[in-house]
């Protein structure tokens, strides 16, 4: 889907960004009205480093709000790694 031609100046130099090569946890809310959750795969080309993507039911667009527990959760899994 392609952005709005508004902000594709803004977005370029961000689309130029290395892929990130830390290990991460991504997440998408399964109930965001904002922005629908998508699969692993549709965002794969920005992590050259392990990473896992979860999607949180019961979750919108506020995760941090709404899934404080999950996300500090998340956090010290990353620290053990």
């Amino acid at each position: 889907m392609e952005g709005d031609p508004a902000y594709a100046e803004i977005e370029r130099p961000l689309a130029d960004q290395p892929a990130i090569c830390v290990p991460t946890i991504t997440f998408d809310g399964a109930d965001n009205g904002v922005k629908p959750a998508k699969p692993a795969q549709a965002s794969a080309h920005r992590f050259s480093g392990s990473r896992v993507h979860r999607i949180l039911a019961g979750a919108g667009h506020n995760l941090l709000r709404q899934m404080t527990h999950t996300l500090a959760q998340a956090v010290l899994e990353l620290v053990r790694f």
